[in-house]
């Protein structure tokens, strides 16, 4: 969602909050969640050695964001407390010979699927937020990651030609979400090709949904609406009043400001990693939901609603970032921004 959706965006204050779970845990090796495609007892190494860059923050794709959230806070407040921390982290970390070392990574036989789509959108996600960011050493760094870049872009064509249906789940296979963040991409990178594949894609695979059953959602650890992320990215792809006419079938709960199926999840214990997935989810709605109603305009009968229903699923989680607990304390914050203010400018 544009920057239209909270006026000012990400204020000084929300920044300093949320750069603070970053900057505590990107350098954090563990615990660690490692997901690792090993060939030999030779490849069983630490986090550090096999991702030289992306090691810290409990699992790679959180590394990932959360350099993505760091950067974004200082993008938008340069001056915050503790920003030379920050950017001496990115000037350690992002060098030319730890970015190689992640491309080789990806690009060992057996990987090809490793972190597809989310850890794929969410490196492309990063490197665009490098490229707007005015910093002067922010083209260095991601000069950094071009040859995972590279390797991503390589792979991507090919993982949505053979992906005959999407995935719907609200966790990190979904396909519309890692379809969102390199959407965002494509367009900041200014890549037409690219944005003409995803939307062609995105319409063969959600443009004739219909009646979509959110009240089957959620699950009990989803961190994203298979619902919502599809309708967001539908948003993006279509003029609003073809956006409109599709929503209008996709959720016809929204009809005429009707209610919608959509009431914030209940985190019965953010001790447990999985369940407090179910924070992300009420963060990861309202960033949906304000970015429909943005696309509908506001003299659109479900805008209020819509942003009614935003505001509490942001209320019911946003408090809650600082748990205590790593297995919530190293990712939300990145959902928090999201609801704020989204991808785009």
């Amino acid at each position: 969602m544009s920057m239209a959706q909270r006026p000012g965006g990400l204020s000084e204050s929300q920044a300093l909050r949320f750069a603070a779970l970053p900057l505590r845990n990107l350098g954090r090796e563990y615990p660690n969640s490692l997901a690792h495609f090993a060939h030999s007892d030779a490849d069983m190494r630490p986090p550090r050695e096999l991702h030289p860059i992306f090691w810290g923050s409990y699992d790679w794709h959180s590394c990932v964001h959360g350099f993505w959230l760091l950067a974004r806070c200082l993008r938008r407040h340069p001056g915050l407390a503790h920003a030379e921390v920050a950017r001496a982290i990115f000037t350690t970390r992002f060098t030319s010979a730890a970015g190689v070392g992640e491309a080789e990574y990806f690009s060992a036989p057996g990987r090809t699927t490793w972190q597809r789509p989310y850890g794929w959108g969410w490196l492309l996600a990063l490197s665009a937020e490098l490229a707007q960011w005015d910093d002067p050493q922010a083209a260095g760094w991601r000069e950094a990651l071009k040859p995972l870049e590279s390797v991503i872009l390589q792979q991507f064509p090919s993982y949505l030609a053979k992906l005959t249906y999407p995935i719907r789940v609200g966790t990190h296979f979904n396909t519309a979400f890692g379809l969102l963040l390199a959407l965002h991409y494509a367009r900041v990178i200014d890549k037409p090709p690219m944005v003409a594949l995803i939307e062609q894609t995105a319409r063969r695979y959600f443009g004739q949904d219909v009646d979509y059953p959110g009240h089957y959602e959620p699950n009990g650890d989803d961190f994203l609406s298979g619902g919502l992320v599809a309708a967001l990215l539908m948003s993006r792809l279509m003029h609003p009043p073809e956006f409109a006419a599709w929503f209008g079938h996709y959720l016809p709960g929204y009809h005429n400001g009707g209610a919608g199926p959509f009431q914030p999840a209940i985190v019965a214990d953010r001790n447990d990693a999985k369940g407090v997935h179910l924070d992300g989810l009420n963060l990861s709605r309202a960033w949906c939901l304000r970015g429909i109603a943005a696309t509908l305009s506001a003299g659109h009968s479900s805008h209020g609603v819509l942003m009614s229903v935003a505001d509490s699923h942001e209320a019911a989680s946003l408090p809650f970032l600082e748990s205590g607990e790593y297995g919530g304390e190293h990712w939300l914050a990145t959902f928090a921004a999201l609801a704020i203010e989204g991808l785009e400018d």
